[in-house]
């Protein structure tokens, strides 16, 4: 009789429990339903034509399939807006012929996120990232590709800077 007890303790307390798990690393209330992404502005001193259009739907596209979520037009649970701030390289590393080794491509962004549910995520930070690239290459011959990796590496940092609540 007392196992009989000790099993439906335990039986119960599991059920008592409840966790919010996704395999996105996602903890969002499920009284968040809608998000919203302002138009992401260019204001780097260097600028590149597609670069607002890239965080803008990236963004979008990151909550809709990440996060399950319905972009709204006005009134979201969740809002982003923001600017990039930077779109710069630079050069690393010297080789022995006192040439550069390999050139930076940074991309910065800086978003300011609402949440409508639970003031206390709000956040208004800085997110940026880079990639190394063969100096002998020209930018031209790689800014595709490297917009593209970088653009994910910061969305995926921005989504879950504002849903993962670690």
């Amino acid at each position: 009789m007392k196992q009989l007890f000790i099993i439906f303790a335990i039986i119960i307390g599991f059920a008592a429990c409840s966790v919010n798990y996704s395999l996105s690393g996602a903890s969002i209330s499920p009284d968040i339903k809608t998000f919203s992404v302002s138009y992401i502005t260019n204001q780097a001193l260097n600028k590149q034509a597609t670069l607002s259009d890239v965080f803008t739907e990236g963004l979008k596209d990151k909550f809709r399939s990440s996060a399950g979520l319905s972009l709204a037009s006005s009134n979201a649970d969740l809002q982003f807006s923001g600017k990039i701030t930077e779109y710069s390289t630079s050069y690393q590393g010297v080789t022995a012929s006192q040439l550069a080794a390999q050139t930076r491509l940074t991309i910065a962004v800086q978003i300011k996120f609402v949440n409508e549910q639970d003031e206390k995520q709000n956040f208004d930070k800085r997110f940026s990232a880079y990639r190394d690239f063969d100096a002998t290459s020209s930018l031209s011959d790689v800014e595709d590709a490297l917009i593209k990796e970088i653009s994910e590496e910061i969305i995926e940092s921005i989504y879950m800077e504002s849903v993962a609540n670690w």
